[in-house]
């Protein structure tokens, strides 16, 4: 591994395999794929993950997480 590097974990999110940087939070990753954590509801392993928590919760090698977000209109 190059210095200054992060080590990579491998995750599934909605279905879709993907690579995040080890150490990362659900926080981290609704913002990398722009979404307000506000506004999304989160299940990590079969689990609903309190919202109050997402900037808390790291992701380990294997999660699978689903997000749904939410749309206002009418």
């Amino acid at each position: 591994m190059v210095k200054g590097m992060r080590a990579v974990i491998h995750i599934t999110l909605n279905g879709e395999p993907r690579t995040v940087a080890s150490g990362y939070t659900i926080a981290d990753l609704c913002a990398e794929i722009g979404l307000n954590a506000a506004k999304v509801a989160v299940e990590r392993n079969l689990e609903i993950v309190p919202r109050s928590t997402f900037g808390a919760v790291q992701l380990v090698d294997g999660d699978a997480l689903e997000i749904v977000h939410f749309v206002g209109g009418g």
